[in-house]
């Protein structure tokens, strides 16, 4: 989403207004030239694309084209649970679900329970809040993943 020149892209909640609002993360070396399947009202354009590039924490800078979504078909990824139930009771697992904002701050996008898991969803995860997931609650409760993942080959 493009609002007056600021582009941002949105991983979490879009707000269906028209036009649509998002609080994203800021992107640099984003141009609308060249690129299909943008709308605009007033000062404000957006699409939706698979974008590729470098996050330092605070900004993603794309270094690829942009592919549309509506032409874009990525790997599924793995299930880390292997389709196994976990171990955490439903109370347990909205009592988690209530302490996350606040734990997990700006890089937090949405969660829900299921299965005995709490599936959470960040912007960006190398493993280190897996692995202090693990550490708080056990390893077969939450499951973290990460919005924005590594391009492999």
């Amino acid at each position: 989403m493009d609002v007056g020149g600021d582009a941002e892209l949105c991983l979490g909640a879009v707000a269906e207004s028209y036009p649509p609002q998002c609080s994203g993360i800021p992107l640099t070396n984003w141009t609308w030239e060249g690129v299909d399947g943008s709308e605009s009202s007033g000062d404000t354009t957006w699409g939706a694309y698979a974008v590729q590039g470098t996050y330092d924490g605070e900004q993603f800078t794309v270094t690829q084209p942009p592919i549309m979504l509506a032409l874009y078909d990525p790997m599924v990824p793995e299930d880390p649970t292997a389709g196994e139930p976990g171990a955490g009771e439903e109370a347990e697992l909205l009592e988690i679900q209530e302490e996350l904002p606040d734990i997990l701050g700006e890089a937090y996008l949405s969660s829900y329970p299921e299965n005995g898991w709490l599936w959470i969803d960040v912007v960006w995860d190398d493993g280190t809040w897996q692995d202090a997931a693990d550490d708080d609650y056990g390893d077969d409760k939450v499951v973290i993943r990460s919005a924005m993942r590594p391009v492999e080959g």
